[in-house]
């Protein structure tokens, strides 16, 4: 997966119409969004949210100034990750949701949106809102993922068997519900994306 310095890889945006978002539909239903357009939207919302030292991951191919190459066709893994820190506290926010990288970068740009929307009305701070997604401890210290999931190494496995896991252990560990907390919560998000990254590598 490519990862360049988010200095090199944002771009301009250029006034777009808004597209409506539906489950399983391409984030621009009526007009193809490109990439460029998509880490413009990106680049605003970091810059407004505060975010430091982020880095976008992509499999998108870069030219030697880290902006994507154009006329490439769509990677096999359209999955894209913002790297970032709030304050001294890294974070990480994943998408892999849609079917073209410009749509899962766009996502990631519309939930940092609405979540500095939600701020503004003083329910909570966005260092709580983005718990959730901060990036879990050193190597040494993290659990393999399938330690988290409940899975050992007899399970034949599938990406529907490890969604369904997901959603079950998510019911437990979310911060909202009682016995949950944030780090429980993106412990078990990071598992879930190297579980379905294992599936997707495996030979």
């Amino acid at each position: 997966m490519a990862v360049s310095p988010a200095a090199n890889v944002f771009a301009s945006s250029r006034n777009l119409q808004q597209k409506v978002v539906r489950p399983g539909k391409s984030y621009a239903e009526t007009q193809s969004l490109s990439i460029a357009d998509a880490l413009g939207r990106l680049q605003r919302e970091v810059d407004l949210l505060g975010a430091k030292q982020y880095v976008l991951s992509s499999n998108v191919e870069l030219r030697l100034d880290g902006l994507p190459r154009s006329g490439q066709a769509e990677p096999k893994d359209r999955g894209v990750a913002l790297y970032f820190h709030l304050g001294d506290k890294p974070h990480c926010l994943p998408c892999d949701r849609y079917d073209r990288v410009a749509d899962n970068i766009a996502a990631i740009a519309k939930h940092i949106e609405a979540t500095r929307a939600i701020e503004r009305y003083g329910v909570a701070d966005m260092a709580e809102m983005f718990a959730g997604f901060m990036a879990l401890p050193p190597q040494s210290e993290k659990r393999n993922w399938r330690t988290v999931l409940g899975f050992s190494t007899l399970d034949h496995l599938t990406a529907a068997v490890i969604e369904a896991r997901f959603k079950k252990l998510a019911k437990d560990f979310h911060p909202d519900l009682k016995g949950g907390s944030h780090q429980a919560m993106a412990e078990l998000n990071q598992a879930r994306e190297e579980a379905l990254a294992a599936m997707r590598w495996r030979p």
